[in-house]
C-alpha cells in the first residue's frame, strides 16, 4: 500500500513537471518554430541531394586507402556493428536532449538547443553537398560495387521519385555521396554539443572514445574511405566554432536560484505569468535589451521553481 502512494506521488510530481516544461518549451517554440522548420527543411534538401549524386555515380575499382590497409574488413556479414553504435550513440543523444521534462536538474532548454543542432548541420551538411558533387569517388562499400545491381540507378521517371528520395532505400543504399561521411556528421555533432552542455564529465569522455570508435568501425566496414572521416573530424568541430561565435550565449538554467513560491506569492500569480512569458520571449530574441538584463548577475534576479507552477523570471530593478 506504502509502495503505491509512493509510485502514484512520484508520477504525480512528474506530470507536473513535464506539463510546467511544456509551458516554457511552448513559449519558445512560438517564438523559434521558424528556425527549426528550416532546419528540418535542410535534412531533406541534404537527403535529396544525397539522392541526386547516386544516379551520376559509376562503380569501379576501391581507391587506395590507408585505413583500408591498417584495419580488418569487418565483411558485409558484421557491416551492423558500426551502424548499431551510430544508431547507440543519436538515440541516446536525441534523448538527453528531451531530459529537462523528465529530471528536476535542467541545463538547457530543448527548443532553443534544437535551433543550434540544426544550425550545425545544415552548414556541414551543405559542405558536405558542396564537396561530393564536385568530384564523384567510387564508393566503397558493398552495395556501390561494380556488379552489384544499386551501384548504379537508372535514369528518374518522374520527379515523384526524385522528391521521395526512392524511400527508404534510398537511404540507405545510397552511393556516390562520400567526402564527407554523414554518419561522423550526426556523431560528432552530438558529441561536441553535450561537451559544451552536458553535466557528467565521464559520459562526455565516453562519447568522445565512443567517436573515435565510430571513425574505426566506419572505415573498417568499408562504408567511407578515411579521407571521408579525417575531412568530417576537422570540418564539424569548425563548423560548430564558427556557429558558436555568431550565436549569442545560450541560457543556463542551472545558473537560476531554486526557490518555491510562498502562498503570498500564488496569490499574485496572474502578473507573473505575464512576466514570464515576457521574458521567455526576451531570451528567445537574443538581440533584446531586455534579454541583456536578464543574462546580467547583477542586475536580475533569477527564479525557478518546479513541480506544478512554471517558470518565473521577474526582473529586480
Amino acid at each position: 500500500m506504502k509502495m503505491s502512494l509512493y509510485i502514484g506521488r512520484e508520477a504525480s510530481k512528474l506530470w507536473k513537471r513535464a506539463s510546467a516544461e511544456a509551458v516554457t518549451e511552448g513559449i519558445l517554440l512560438a517564438d523559434n518554430w521558424k528556425y527549426l522548420l528550416a532546419g528540418i527543411f535542410g535534412q531533406y534538401l541534404h537527403g535529396l541531394a544525397a539522392h541526386g549524386v547516386h544516379y551520376l555515380h559509376r562503380p569501379g575499382p576501391t581507391l587506395q586507402d590507408t585505413g583500408f590497409f591498417l584495419l580488418p574488413e569487418l565483411g558485409l556479414e558484421r557491416a551492423y556493428v558500426s551502424e548499431t553504435l551510430f544508431t547507440f550513440i543519436f538515440v541516446s543523444f536525441i534523448l538527453w536532449t528531451f531530459h529537462p521534462f523528465i529530471f528536476k536538474n535542467k541545463k538547457i532548454y530543448t527548443v532553443l538547443l534544437w535551433c543550434r543542432i540544426l544550425a550545425y548541420l545544415v552548414l556541414c551538411q551543405a559542405l558536405r553537398v558542396v564537396t561530393f558533387y564536385s568530384t564523384q569517388l567510387p564508393g566503397p562499400n558493398y552495395h556501390c560495387r561494380e556488379g552489384s545491381p544499386s551501384a548504379r540507378l537508372p535514369p528518374p521517371k518522374d520527379a515523384i521519385e526524385i522528391i521521395t528520395i526512392n524511400f527508404p532505400d534510398g537511404l540507405v543504399h545510397g552511393c556516390g555521396d562520400l567526402i564527407f561521411s554523414s554518419h561522423m556528421i550526426f556523431t560528432l555533432v552530438s558529441v561536441i554539443t553535450y561537451h559544451r552542455y552536458g553535466t557528467h564529465r565521464f559520459i562526455k569522455q565516453l562519447g568522445w572514445v565512443l567517436a573515435v570508435v565510430q571513425s574505426l568501425l566506419i572505415i573498417a566496414s568499408r562504408k567511407h574511405y578515411s579521407v571521408d572521416v579525417v575531412v568530417a573530424w576537422y570540418t564539424v568541430n569548425l563548423v560548430v566554432f564558427f556557429v558558436e561565435k555568431k550565436l549569442p550565449e545560450m541560457p543556463d538554467r542551472m545558473a537560476m536560484t531554486m526557490l518555491p513560491l510562498s502562498t503570498k506569492d500564488k496569490d499574485s500569480w496572474n502578473t507573473k505569468e505575464e512576466n514570464h512569458k515576457l521574458n521567455m520571449s526576451a531570451l528567445a530574441d537574443p538581440s533584446s535589451d531586455r534579454n541583456q538584463r536578464l543574462r546580467s548577475p547583477v542586475n536580475s534576479k533569477t527564479t525557478l521553481e518546479d513541480g506544478s507552477n512554471a517558470l518565473l523570471i521577474a526582473d529586480s530593478q
